[in-house]
This record gives structure tokens, sequence and C-alpha cells, in this order.
């Protein structure tokens, strides 16, 4: 039985997998954004084992939702699910960076780097993510005009890259990434083709399955079946550089 931390998981495929899990015989720690959502996702699901209450759009909001996780460890796995989707508009934080960023990239490189280190971290991607461009340049959006699809796919390249860059970092940590598919969720919306049934059991397999093909590091999955990635995310200058600027911006420095 593994003990597992969720971030952004009041709804969504967040739960979903939580739901897997829990009925595969793990513990759940769950986390939402507010106390009302985090209501909801308890009584949704009461089997959880608790539930971290805090917004990762600040940084000092990440930080505190990575001290809570710290006072409940510790954990063998954190599956890093929190984001916000492609429709999102441009707006600021009161850090100064884009909100989609500060909460799918950032955020996810706090908690990796403030959570004590579990046995596997799971970082969800998107398909969205192959065709894009780190943009490491111009990470906050300043040079360029805004467009939400483009941001999303590149701070899924930003999750790719984190994973990677971690599995070469701790290599006693099996780090991997995935794409869960283009499914019919509140971010994804009620057209979208790809099967829920499956969406969210990649991402419980990577955090507990003893199958040999999930005890591995630095991958990529889809349905859990290894994939290539986005070239970028083998880039370990990109990777560097990336970890490099999200201490930089929330002056966290990822443990070596």
């Amino acid at each position: 039985m593994s003990r597992i931390f969720i971030s952004g998981s009041s709804t969504g495929l967040g739960l979903m997998a939580a739901e897997k899990l829990i009925a595969d015989g793990h513990r759940v720690v769950l986390h939402a954004r507010n106390a009302a959502r985090a209501h909801d996702a308890m009584t949704a699901l009461p089997a959880a084992e608790a539930i971290v209450t805090g917004d990762l759009e600040t940084i000092d909001g990440a930080k505190d939702v990575a001290a809570q996780v710290n006072a409940l460890g510790p954990f063998e796995a954190v599956i890093h699910n929190a984001a916000v989707g492609y429709r999102e508009s441009y707006r600021e934080t009161s850090d100064g960076l884009p909100h989609l960023f500060a909460i799918n990239t950032l955020s996810a490189y706090i908690l990796t780097a403030l959570i004590d280190r579990p046995s596997r971290l799971v970082y969800l991607s998107s398909g969205m993510h192959h065709d894009a461009d780190a943009n490491l340049g111009d990470i906050r959006w300043q040079q360029r005009r805004w467009n939400g699809a483009t941001a999303y796919a590149e701070s899924k390249l930003h999750d790719t890259l984190l994973a990677f860059a971690i599995a070469r970092r701790w290599p006693d940590v099996l780090s991997n990434a995935l794409e869960p598919g283009w499914v019919p969720t509140r971010m994804g919306g009620a057209g979208a083709p790809d099967d829920m049934q499956q969406a969210h059991l990649t991402q419980a397999w990577l955090a507990t399955s003893d199958d040999p093909r999930a005890r591995v590091t630095g991958e990529y999955f889809y349905h859990l079946k290894r994939m290539a990635a986005n070239p970028q995310a083998r880039d370990p200058v990109l990777q560097r550089r990336l970890l490099e600027t999200c201490a930089e911006l929330s002056g966290v420095d990822m443990p070596a």
C-alpha cells in the first residue's frame, strides 16, 4: 500500500485518479484550491485520508501547500495534476506572472522542490506539448502577444522538461510524464474525443505499480505505453535553464 498526494484533485482527472488509487487500497491526500472545493471533494470522496487547501497561483500559496503536505508526510508518490486549460486568457498573478504559467509550470516546480522527496513523481503533460517550443527566453510573455493555446502547450512542455530534469538530478526517484488524452473534463471541454475511462489510469499506475514497465524514470507515457516526447524535453541545457528560471522567479532552489 502506498501513500499518494495529488495536486489539483478536487475535480476532474485528479479526483478520478484518487478514486482509482483508493479502490486499489492506497491512501490518498487530496488538494483543493479553496475551502468550498475542499468540502465538495471530501463529499465526493470521503474515503480520502485528508485534503490540503491552498491556491497554487501564488508563490507563497504553493509554498504553503508544500508545507501542509510535509506536515502530513511522508508520501511514496506525488502526482502533479494541478493545471488550468488552453482557453485561459492573459492575467497576472499578484507575483506579476502569467496565471497559466504560475499554476501549470511554477507551482509544479515549487512543490517538487519543497515536498519531502517521494519515491515516485508523476507529471501530467498534454499531447499539445509535442508541437510546442519551450520559449524560456520569454516565459513571462513580455515579448509576444498572448495566445492561450500556445501558452498551455508550452507549460506542458515545461512539465515534461521538469520530469526529465528531476529524473537526471535525482536518480533514486522514478520521475515520469504522461498525457491523459484530450478528454471531456471541464478543462478539455464537452466535445473532447478521447476515452474518459482511460484518462486517469496511467498516473495511478506510474505512482504505484510494481509492473517493470512502470518502474522506469525519465520516460513519457500515453495510456500505459511509452511514447516519444517532444525532443526539447530531452535537452539537458533546456532542463537546466528551466530549473534556473523557476528558481530565480520563485526564490526556491531545487535540491541537488
